[in-house]
């Protein structure tokens, strides 16, 4: 399946956008919350980046959950073998 960016339902405080980017990299969402933070208040291009991202990235559809639980559980059963 290819890999897509999408705003997070499960990991938000605003607008999903730093846990959606989190997720979409595999890391900690505090540490690009972090970096926000940092760019907010080091040039201020933190907030307009953040609402840009809310407006552009989507937010992740309830099938991809879906199919992302479904390839976890059939990877699963087909190791136990």
């Amino acid at each position: 399946m290819k890999k897509r960016l999408y705003r997070s339902k499960k990991d938000r405080m605003l607008g999903g956008v730093c846990g959606g980017i989190a997720e979409y990299f595999d890391v900690d969402p505090t540490l690009i919350r972090l970096a926000w933070v940092v760019f907010t208040f080091f040039g201020g291009s933190g907030v307009f980046a953040y609402i840009i991202a809310w407006i552009i990235v989507p937010e992740r559809p309830d099938e991809v959950e879906v199919m992302e639980k479904r390839e976890v559980n059939s990877s699963v059963h087909d190791t136990g073998a």
